[in-house]
Parts: structure tokens; C-alpha cells; sequence
């Protein structure tokens, strides 16, 4: 999609009412309730994160969204594919703050140059008991891209309208410490498989852009 025709759209997000867990549950794994009450007591003291879905035009002026592999450590979140983004930190005043600074240090975009259309509907993710807030965001210039080597392995373009396309949702088996070879529903973009709290959040974002499209 030509990008001064999505910056039209996604103008109209702003007053849309969020499709919150109705869109999230299109792509929630099938024990996440079952995690939910384990973890019941530990979400009331969950730390708090905030993520930035931010899309942009390339340079054929073709709108894209960035999505990032983390590296692989001895850690929950090792090798997976989500937002740039990152804890709240004392030094931000709000969690979209952490967002926009997450984003600048793990792929190089200046604060300065993010706009925020919207703030989604945050997602509990028990295996690290966070909270994450995700903010829709937009920058207007093609951008040159700086990876942090040591938190980022490969960002990933995807084109919206390959995010938008149906085709790409399938169900595929994942393996977790509760459960084996469980079928999740996910996203194939750019040949990677998204499941889990990234394709909740990205369910909603489709949702809204599927609203204005």
C-alpha cells in the first residue's frame, strides 16, 4: 500500500474504539487462560513494558512495519520475534516513553521522528510476568536502520500488505514447558513464525487497520 494512502487511513484510527481481547483471542495459544490463573497472583506485582509497532515507508514509498529476532540467550524471551521495545525504566515518564527509547537503541530510529497514533491494549505475558504495553507508531521518512548487536540478531520489514493478508495466518505446533507439540495459531511473514503476546498485539493492530482500510 503507497504510504500517503496509509497515512490517510491510520489517520482514522485515532477515534476507533480498540477490539482489545476480541482480536487478541483470534491468536491467543490455547493454555493461556490455564497460565493466566497460575500466574494470578504473581500479575499483581508484573513489571511493566512498553513496545512500539511502527510502521514507515520504504523506498519505493510501499508501506512497511518493523518487527525484530532477539538473540538467543539464557533467558524467556531467547530468539523470538517481537516489537522493538523494552522495560519502563526510571528515567522514562511514561511507558510510551520506554517504547520510543527502546526503539532508538535497539534499531537506531530517533525519538524525535516517532508519532504515536495510538496506545493498544496491553498484554500479560506470564513466562516473565510483565505487562507490555504496545503503542501504534508511524515515522514518515524511509529509515536507516541500526541494529544493537548484542539484544538484536535480524530486523525484519514486513509489508503490510503481506501482515494484512489472511493466507498468512496458519496454525503451527510449538513446544513449552506446560505443554508438547501444542497447536498455536501464528503469523508467517518473511518465512518467520510469530505466535504468543506478539501476534495478540498484532491481531489487534489488524483488527483496526482492516477498520480503515
Amino acid at each position: 500500500m503507497d504510504f500517503n494512502k496509509f497515512i490517510i487511513s491510520i489517520s482514522k484510527v485515532k477515534k476507533l474504539p480498540l477490539p482489545a481481547q476480541a482480536s487478541q483471542f483470534k491468536m491467543s495459544p490455547p493454555f493461556r487462560l490455564e497460565l493466566i490463573e497460575m500466574h494470578k497472583e504473581k500479575m499483581k506485582n508484573a513489571s511493566r513494558a512498553g513496545v512500539m509497532a511502527l510502521f514507515y515507508p520504504d523506498k519505493q514509498q510501499q508501506t512497511k512495519m518493523v518487527l525484530i529476532l532477539r538473540n538467543t540467550y539464557n533467558g524467556v524471551h531467547s530468539a523470538q520475534i517481537g516489537f522493538p521495545g523494552g522495560k519502563f525504566e526510571a528515567q522514562d515518564d511514561s511507558l510510551e516513553k520506554t517504547a520510543k527509547r527502546e526503539t532508538f537503541e535497539e534499531i537506531g530510529i530517533p525519538v524525535q521522528d516517532i508519532e504515536v497514533f495510538k496506545q493498544l491494549t496491553e498484554v500479560y505475558i506470564p513466562p516473565s510476568n510483565f505487562y507490555v504495553q504496545p503503542f501504534l507508531g508511524i515515522i514518515k521518512e524511509t529509515p536507516t536502520f541500526k541494529k544493537q548487536d548484542d539484544e538484536v540478531e535480524e530486523i525484519i520489514e514486513i509489508l503490510l500488505y503481506h501482515f494484512i493478508n489472511d493466507d498468512n495466518v496458519i496454525s503451527t505446533p510449538v513446544e513449552t514447558s506446560y505443554n508438547i507439540n501444542v497447536e498455536v495459531p501464528a503469523y508467517k511473514l518473511n518465512g518467520h513464525i510469530v505466535w504468543g503476546a506478539t501476534a495478540m498485539m498484532l491481531s489487534e493492530i489488524k483488527d483496526l487497520l482492516k477498520n480503515v482500510m
